[in-house]
């Protein structure tokens, strides 16, 4: 049996946001380490959002240059659209291409609901969602004109129900969407996106008054199992020239990698010549709960043709 090859990125350019600290750092330093010039972006703000600081990003290009890498600081704000495209601008200066983006920044501002004002929502929309937009967004034409990306946006379980925290939930679940519509947009031109959900102990997934993880104190054993680098190996196959999945969500972190997927029961079909009432809904309940064959939809028109299926051709 032939021996697993080396997953290399050597030729290609990687930018990868908030890789200054935490989950970001740890995905830039493995992806540097495995042969990819890295554009480190990190604004250097609180876990909120606020001030900047270029430290940060400095220190992590130091971190690998010291290990025979190849990588340049950025600290620009990809919670604004000059910010992301002049991101993608500091990798085709410095580097010439841009093949990876691993969109990874984000902040966290926690708030009961209604509390989480406006102000709350927008600003976490404007580091996940819009940062991750635009970031790609500034890449695409060069991706397109090479004929080959690898796009990887970042969600999170606290999607599952998470309390105090639905901006934050809002905003992943939103990447999700974005992640499964523009892998179908992306394929033909050569271009990969999927999506990471990671399960370790970040800036943002904690709070000083609450962590979202757990309302307890962790033991060492887990709190060593929650490290961030134990999900950038599934980050850095997701980047890799090999790696032929598109628009998934794959979940990382404690040792365990797995597949997050949406999926759709056949569900009660009513032979009702007239409209269905609300009384046979609630009578046929179970039957539109029932998981026994579920299908995971491809894509918008897979699902389509699975769920009007009964209608003929």
């Amino acid at each position: 049996m032939n021996a697993t090859p080396d997953f290399r990125f050597d030729g290609r350019v990687a930018v990868v946001t908030g890789a200054g600290r935490g989950l970001g750092r740890a995905h830039a330093l493995l992806l540097a380490e495995r042969g990819a010039k890295v554009v480190v972006n990190d604004l250097g703000g609180t876990k909120e959002g606020e001030g900047s600081d270029a430290g940060p990003a400095n220190d992590v290009v130091q971190e690998i240059t010291a290990a025979g890498g190849i990588a340049v600081a950025d600290s620009n704000n990809v919670g604004t659209e000059e910010g992301c495209h002049a991101l993608v601008d500091t990798a085709i200066r410095e580097f010439g291409r841009v093949d990876i983006v691993v969109n990874n920044a984000g902040i966290s501002r926690f708030a009961t609901f209604p509390q989480a004002d406006a102000e709350n929502l927008e600003r976490t929309l404007d580091v996940h969602v819009r940062g991750t937009w635009h970031t790609t967004r500034a890449a695409w034409p060069h991706m397109v004109k090479q004929g080959y990306g690898r796009v990887v946006t970042t969600t999170s379980t606290g999607m599952f129900g998470l309390p105090d925290n639905l901006a934050y939930a809002t905003a992943k679940g939103a990447l999700i969407g974005f992640t499964r519509s523009l892998s179908v947009e992306a394929a033909s031109h050569g271009i990969l996106v999927n999506c990471i959900a990671p399960n370790a102990i970040t800036r943002p997934s904690t709070s000083a008054a609450k962590p979202n993880i757990t309302t307890t104190p962790l033991d060492d054993a887990r709190m060593q199992a929650m490290q961030t680098d134990l999900v950038s190996p599934m980050v850095a196959y997701l980047a890799h020239e090999d790696c032929k999945v598109n628009g998934e969500i794959l979940v990382a972190g404690a040792r365990r990698f797995a597949r997050w997927f949406l999926a759709v029961t056949p569900g009660y079909r009513s032979d009702n010549p007239a409209v269905p009432t609300v009384e046979e809904i609630a009578e046929h309940w179970d039957e539109v709960n029932d998981q026994t064959g579920y299908y995971v939809p491809e894509t918008l028109h897979h699902w389509a043709s699975q769920f009007m299926a009964h209608l003929g051709a």
